[in-house]
């Protein structure tokens, strides 16, 4: 499998669980220059919704 960290040259959100036992993890890197990570489920999922609000699909290019 490939890396899916997002990197400059190629902007995304990446979520990852490995299992219902350990936390969530994320990484973002928008077009725009903005970039966040985040740890624990409840991290993780306001950074889902700040990138869906103010980052990747809010944004048109």
């Amino acid at each position: 499998m490939s890396d899916l960290t997002p990197t400059s040259s190629r902007p995304g959100l990446h979520v990852s669980k490995p299992s219902p036992s350990e936390p969530a993890t994320a990484s973002a890197v928008c077009h725009c220059g903005a970039t966040a990570t985040a740890k624990g489920d409840a991290q993780v999922g306001a950074l889902v919704a700040g990138w869906n609000a103010h980052h990747g699909p809010a944004h048109k290019e």
